[in-house]
């Protein structure tokens, strides 16, 4: 099932489509279209069921089937401290906060119909669910406090500002605590998800909700390994050096 592109009119079968492009199964589920068992009909017939527009539907459908990809050779320390923060919020928590309701839910909603047909998956909604539990807060902390901070200390360092120095005072012990902690934790809360779908791999008579529950789950994994490394590899390391150096500037 891999992402390609997907032409979508009247008469194309909503599994069909779904098979072709897991992320479609989002507009399927906002508008209550069965894509699974029962989503052998044309989508201009699942349309009309519903009451729906079809081409309002196809409009969505087209949208969410666009693939945006940011080239390999990227240089992301070359960005500045501002830009690489706001592009984390803007692409990456954004990701966490838009897609982390649609993927619990369709989790719990395939696992809670296919119990005793994979019991195995059984753990798998209370790690999801403890996993976002963790993981808003630690969004939050780092979009009204470290975030911020980083930014002001980032100015006063550019800027060369007599008063840069004083402006280091709760930075660095924050970050290495999320650099070894949190950040640790995110990484623990994956691999168990890796493990108990085995890598993200469906069993070959999988339906098509199985499917996309494990593309989903591989998608959010993929996204944040990138965040992790924009943050820890990048982002983190250029604050604690901006304050290593303004602390050897304090007299």
């Amino acid at each position: 099932m891999f992402l390609r592109s997907v032409i979508i009119d009247d008469d194309s079968l909503v599994t069909d489509l779904v098979k072709q492009d897991y992320r479609t199964s989002e507009v399927f589920r906002k508008y209550g279209i069965d894509y699974c068992c029962g989503g052998k009909l044309p989508l201009k017939t699942a349309c009309a069921i519903r009451q729906l527009d079809t081409d309002i539907i196809k409009k969505e459908l087209n949208d969410i089937v666009r693939n945006i990809q940011i080239s390999s050779s990227t240089n992301f320390t070359a960005w500045s401290v501002d830009f690489l923060i706001d592009y984390l919020i803007n692409v990456h928590h954004s990701y966490l906060l838009d897609h982390l309701p649609d993927l619990i839910d369709a989790i719990e909603r395939f696992v809670n119909s296919h119990k005793t047909k994979y019991p195995y998956l059984g753990k798998l909604p209370e790690t999801v669910h403890q996993f976002r539990d963790d993981l808003l807060p630690h969004l939050e902390h780092e979009e009204n406090i470290i975030f911020p901070y980083i930014k002001q200390i980032a100015h006063a360092y550019q800027s060369n500002e007599s008063y840069a120095s004083l402006l280091v005072k709760t930075l660095r012990k924050p970050v290495e605590l999320m650099m070894k902690d949190e950040h640790r934790y995110v990484s623990q809360c994956l691999q168990s998800l890796r493990e108990l779908t085995n890598n993200y791999t469906p069993p070959d008579n999988a339906c098509i909700s199985h499917r996309v529950c494990f593309l989903k789950l591989k998608e959010l994994d993929d996204n944040l390994a990138q965040h992790l490394f924009l943050e820890t590899e990048i982002l983190f390391v250029k604050a604690i050096q901006m304050e290593k150096e303004l602390l050897s500037q304090r007299i």
